[in-house]
């Protein structure tokens, strides 16, 4: 499993000249470090002097942070196992009229799940923006940076999990799965341009 590497291997697994891990898995990598940058925040925010007001919300966000980096870890395999299931259906058989039908159509399930499960990366990324934003807003002040950088790994991992999105999308038949899943394509990478924005524009230093 690659999300049970270290992080030295990962590094090296990622610049082997193996196509996985490749640029979805690195997209739930960023969102499993801005969940554990944001769930940080949280942590030096609980019981600390002058924040007595904001505790309750401190815990709930460190504990959301904490689910959603477990998350994300998974889907570390998660990308890598479904780009592996679209090499598998290149491999089949097609040495008659129905296995050529047959191998078709395991591409093309493949293929949607390949372009399905970077969208839910990049969902539940973009999710982690409701949170970076609290600990931006209320969080201990003096991590207030890495707040600012969880939420900047947050857009990265929406942006570099939609391009992995649309990069399927180009090989799929099913006009309206396509048409669908690139509304919400263009949906998330503006908001989460604009999200980001917002966010940082609250940051004092």
């Amino acid at each position: 499993m690659l999300a049970k590497l270290t992080l030295v291997d990962f590094l090296e697994e990622t610049a082997s000249n193996s196509p996985v891990p490749g640029g979805g898995s690195i997209a739930a990598v960023s969102a499993a470090l801005s969940a554990a940058l944001t769930q940080m925040v949280a942590n030096l925010t609980l019981g600390k002097k002058g924040y007595e007001d904001v505790q309750e919300e401190a815990e709930s966000v460190a504990k959301e942070a904490a689910r959603m980096k477990s998350l994300f870890v998974e889907y570390i395999d998660k990308d890598s196992d479904a780009f592996n299931e679209v090499m598998n259906a290149f491999k089949l058989p097609k040495d008659t009229d129905e296995n050529v039908e047959q191998r078709k159509k395991a591409i093309q399930d493949a293929t949607k799940l390949a372009a399905l499960v970077p969208l839910d990366v990049a969902r539940e990324a973009y999710k982690i923006m409701e949170l970076a934003q609290v600990a931006v807003e209320k969080g201990n002040k003096n991590a207030v940076t890495d707040a600012a950088v969880a939420t900047m790994m947050a857009r990265t991992a929406v942006l570099s999990a939609l391009y992995n999105v649309k990069i399927n999308l180009g090989s799929i038949k099913d006009n309206e799965f396509v048409e669908k899943v690139a509304k919400e394509v263009d949906e998330l990478e503006k908001n989460v341009k604009l999200r980001e924005e917002e966010i940082l524009s609250k940051v004092v230093l």
